[in-house]
């Protein structure tokens, strides 16, 4: 990749994806209809690097675990200084930890839905990989800022919202939650250094923003990049020396680089490490690939809180790869591409043989639409289940020690 498409995003005012017929902001993913999101020319745009097969079997060869089906099927498929995240890992000493994750979540609705599984899911298995801290950012007040909800709405959301991040099953004595309307004293020092250090018009121009736009949104931009830094988490990175040493990974969904790209541009002159990112595509709508899924449109998603019976509904009436009519599905077979319940295989289902056998033989038309909408009813129905259960057993103590700011749990 030459260094003009590099800098592509350096050319453009407004880099947050409005080109290629398309839309990807932090707020916005589009593609035209009938398309898909192109998600090469996102790389190429957003100035971000492919995911590649050495790092793969790099990771695969330093922490001794086979790679995530997440991973090898490229649904996480862009990075920014993975490498220097593997490098870090194979130097690393018992006292302090090589890095740690970063990742979260915006309440905007009761319950989550199955596409926001898919960065925590992942998130887990680095965190279980590579035995290393992890904090997961509940970004409330950006839900008030920019949408028409209410504080005490919000704070309901953010717990039914943290009880579903819990249920995915991450290690209590190594993770730390917090939601910014809470936690902000705690990091506003960090967050006050990075206000100092970026423009308004920096920050107006990678998110589209106007001169019309409520300040809040633009003063966001540092509450979302504080966690990056281990200053904003004095309880856990207690010794001041090492803060510039330890490096951050943030999984998330590529729609979210341009919060960081910013973050990364003021690192070292504040003497940080610039945060690594490694990016996933979007989990699609129900009704197609040329958008994500979203907690906003009950019509787009599956929620985690589902009876089996809408579950059932949704997939059968989502968008299907299949041939219009059976004379036309056995002679060309389907397009896996625009089918969403494949699609959606793709994201949860283990068993890689399976996935390839349903792929020969979809696409060949010998297995029709509804054989493959009832696998992926019972593959979904199968983690709903499993996800409702684990919730069940979520106390308010539970939500305490995730949240626990005391020193005892981080010696």
């Amino acid at each position: 990749m030459n260094n003009f498409v590099r800098n592509t995003h350096k050319l453009n005012k407004h880099y947050i994806g409005r080109l290629y017929s398309q839309v990807v902001t932090p707020f916005e993913v589009k593609a035209e209809q009938g398309s898909c999101v192109n998600y090469d020319k996102l790389i190429e745009q957003f100035g971000s690097d492919p995911i590649s097969e050495e790092q793969i079997r790099r990771l695969e060869a330093i922490t001794g675990k086979k790679p995530h089906h997440l991973l090898r099927r490229g649904v996480f498929f862009s990075q920014r200084n993975f490498s220097d995240i593997l490098d870090a890992h194979e130097k690393r000493n018992s006292k302090v930890p090589p890095f740690y994750l970063y990742t979260g979540r915006g309440p905007s609705s009761q319950s989550m839905h199955i596409g926001h599984l898919i960065p925590f899911i992942f998130t887990k298995w680095l965190q279980d990989t590579f035995d290393v801290p992890l904090v997961i950012q509940m970004t409330d007040d950006e839900k008030f800022l920019w949408k028409d909800l209410d504080q005490k709405t919000l704070r309901t959301m953010t717990v039914e919202n943290i009880k579903d991040v819990i249920a995915v099953g991450f290690d209590p004595k190594k993770t730390f939650i917090f939601n910014n309307f809470d936690y902000m004293g705690h990091m506003y020092r960090t967050v006050s250094r990075i206000q100092k250090s970026i423009t308004t018009s920096q920050v107006m121009g990678c998110l589209g923003l106007t001169n019309s736009s409520n300040i809040g949104k633009i003063a966001f931009t540092a509450s979302q990049a504080a966690p990056c830094f281990p200053s904003s988490f004095p309880h856990i990175f207690r010794d001041e020396k090492l803060n510039s040493k330890i490096k951050c990974l943030i999984p998330c969904a590529i729609d979210q680089d341009p919060f960081f790209r910013i973050t990364r541009d003021i690192s070292n002159k504040l003497g940080f490490q610039k945060p690594c990112l490694i990016h996933s595509k979007f989990f699609p709508s129900l009704q197609g690939n040329n958008s994500k899924m979203s907690a906003s449109d009950g019509m787009s998603s599956i929620f985690l809180t589902d009876t089996d019976k809408q579950v059932q509904s949704k997939i059968n009436k989502s968008m299907s790869g299949g041939g219009a009519t059976l004379e036309e599905h056995e002679k060309f077979g389907a397009n896996l591409h625009a089918d969403i319940p494949y699609q959606y295989m793709r994201f949860f289902m283990e068993d890689n043989d399976e996935l390839e056998r349903i792929g020969r033989e979809y696409s060949s038309g010998r297995m029709r639409t509804m054989e493959v909408k009832k696998i992926a009813v019972e593959l979904l129905l199968d983690i709903i289940k499993g996800h409702k259960q684990r919730r069940e057993q979520i106390t308010q103590q539970t939500i305490d020690d995730f949240m626990n700011t005391s020193q005892d749990k981080w010696k």
